[in-house]
């Protein structure tokens, strides 16, 4: 009875935070751990795993000029999809069934601060 109350709560807790909204904070630790791990902390394709032999240059998100050609539709896809779903490169892992809709909104609120940029219409 009591493993069923703690799986209860706990299910209960899950539906709450999936529905309130990313605060800036929670947005920043959720890129630090799933995305700065290539793309840096401060977003410019520096991060940690980034080593001269890497397959592939994680993007800038602090370039303006390229983040501006990207939707919001466009980051979003990538996130939830990953890089083959966007024809780019297989290391970008699909995070949709880890992150959730909230999590992804606030990281592409988080991306357009790092261009200091609005991106494309669609």
């Amino acid at each position: 009875m009591k493993k069923l109350m703690i799986v209860a709560t706990l299910a209960a807790l899950a539906s709450h935070v999936a529905t309130v909204p990313t605060t800036a904070e929670e947005t920043e630790k959720v890129f630090a751990f799933y995305c700065a791990q290539c793309h840096g902390l401060g977003g410019k394709g520096d991060g940690p795993n980034v080593t001269k032999d890497f397959p592939v240059s994680p993007r800038n998100f602090t370039n303006a000029e390229e983040m501006d050609k990207l939707s919001d539709a466009d980051l979003k896809n990538v996130i939830m999809d990953g890089g083959p779903a966007v024809s780019k490169s297989p290391m970008m892992p699909p995070w949709g069934k880890t992150l959730t809709a909230e999590q992804v909104d606030g990281l592409i609120k988080h991306l357009r601060a790092l261009c200091n940029c609005k991106g494309k219409e669609g």
